[in-house]
């Protein structure tokens, strides 16, 4: 469908507003269809990326505020992301040797094992962009990327 179908708007001041929206709607649509997937894992999408962000340590500790700059949400409150994931025992943390404020957090056995539970599902939900060449995802990643360095 088209942006203009879904929102039911038919014109646009232009090319670049058309392009703006779309992006946004699109970003939710997206966001969406990932709070229904995650819904039935207890988690949320932002808890599966700090839990990515851990595995990817490969079991090095890692400050609340490395995972932070991380994130893909920036506007995500990692600390209570974390809390989160300590209750649920998919997290654990220590105290950081060298800042005795700072705190280490580390992936739990149980968080392997739920990632490499979601990783072929998730592998599944990432092929509904084949729809487009592979190609064409790299052109549309090379000019969403030219897009934010336009703002740097």
């Amino acid at each position: 469908m088209s942006i203009e179908t879904d929102i039911k708007q038919k014109k646009f001041r232009s090319a670049y507003q058309r392009l703006a929206l779309n992006l946004i709607y699109t970003s939710n649509w997206l966001e969406y269809k990932q709070l229904e997937f995650f819904k039935e894992y207890d988690i949320t999408s932002q808890q599966y990326n700090v839990l990515r962000i851990l595995r990817g340590q490969q079991l090095n500790p890692i400050k609340v505020s490395d995972i932070t700059e991380r994130m893909l949400d920036k506007n995500s409150n990692t600390s209570r992301l974390v809390d989160k994931l300590l209750a649920k025992n998919l997290a654990k943390r220590s105290s950081c040797p060298n800042d005795r404020r700072a705190v280490d957090v580390l992936i739990t056995e149980e968080g392997l094992k739920l990632l490499e539970e979601l990783d072929p599902h998730v592998d599944e939900w990432e092929n509904r962009f084949n729809v487009i060449s592979i190609e064409e995802a790299d052109q549309i990643n090379a000019m969403l990327d030219k897009l934010r360095e336009a703002d740097h």
